[in-house]
C-alpha cells in the first residue's frame, strides 16, 4: 500500500522534491487514481491498467467500458481517467494548430495518419488552413460505416467560414487499406473543388489514407 512506502518515496512527495517528470508512468497514474481498494493497492491498479493498454501511447484509445472491466475501477475512477485523457488530447491538438504548417501531401500523411490507426470505419476530416498554410482548425465531419462515409459539402464549407479559412484539405481513410479513390470519392471531390472555386476557398487536396500509404488527389493531378 502507498502508506507502507517510505514517505520520501511516495509519488506526491517525489513530485514536490524532484518534479513531476521524475515519476514513472505507473506513479503518475497512481496520483490520478488517488486510492486503491481493499483487495488492490493503487499501485497495483495502475500497473494493471498499463498492462492492459500495453503502451503509454495507447492511452488515447481508453474507453469507459475498457476501464470498467478492471476490478477495482468504478464509474468515478473511469470517468476521471478518460477525462484526463481527453484533456490531454485537446492540449495536444491545440499545440498542433499553432505549430503545424502544411507544405506537401506527405506532411498531411505524416502528421495525421495516426487519426486513422486501427479504425474499422471511414472517418472524414477537414483541415482548415490560413493563407500561410498553417492549420487553424481540424474537424471530424463524419464517421461512417466500414466502407462508406456521407458528407455534405455544406458542412465542409460551413466550418471554413467559421474558422475564416483560406483553404481546405480533406482527409479520409479506406479501412480496407486500398487507397485508390472510388467513383464516389472522385465525384465528391470534384463537387467540393467546384464549390471552393466559386466561394474562393479552394480545396487544396483530398487525401485518402490506408494502413501505411496514401493517395493524394493533388499529387495525381485530380485537383
Amino acid at each position: 500500500m502507498i502508506r507502507d512506502i517510505p514517505t520520501s518515496e511516495r509519488p506526491r512527495e517525489r513530485v514536490l522534491k524532484f518534479g513531476v517528470e521524475s515519476l514513472s508512468n505507473s506513479e503518475l497514474l497512481s496520483i490520478v487514481l488517488r486510492c486503491g481498494t481493499r483487495e488492490k493497492s493503487v499501485k497495483d491498479l495502475s500497473l494493471e491498467i498499463i498492462s492492459m493498454v500495453g503502451d503509454i501511447s495507447n492511452f488515447k484509445d481508453l474507453t469507459l467500458n475498457k476501464l470498467l472491466s478492471i476490478k477495482g475501477i468504478g464509474y468515478v475512477k473511469a470517468i476521471e481517467l478518460i477525462s484526463v485523457v481527453e484533456l490531454s488530447k485537446r492540449i495536444y491538438a491545440s499545440n498542433d494548430k499553432k505549430l503545424i504548417k502544411i507544405n506537401s501531401s506527405k506532411d498531411v500523411f505524416c502528421f495525421y495518419k495516426d487519426l486513422f490507426l486501427d479504425k474499422k470505419q471511414e472517418l472524414f476530416y477537414c483541415l482548415y488552413l490560413n493563407n500561410k498554410n498553417y492549420v487553424i482548425e481540424r474537424k471530424l465531419l463524419f464517421m461512417g460505416t466500414i466502407n462508406k462515409s456521407v458528407v455534405h459539402p455544406r458542412e465542409v464549407f460551413k466550418n471554413a467560414y467559421l474558422s475564416s479559412a483560406s483553404g481546405i484539405i480533406c482527409i479520409h481513410n479506406h479501412p480496407s487499406g486500398d487507397v485508390n479513390p472510388s467513383i464516389e470519392d472522385k465525384r465528391f471531390t470534384k463537387a467540393l473543388v467546384d464549390i471552393g472555386n466559386v466561394q474562393n476557398i479552394p480545396i487544396l487536396d483530398h487525401i485518402i489514407i490506408g494502413e501505411d500509404n496514401y493517395f493524394s488527389f493533388m499529387e495525381n493531378n485530380l485537383i
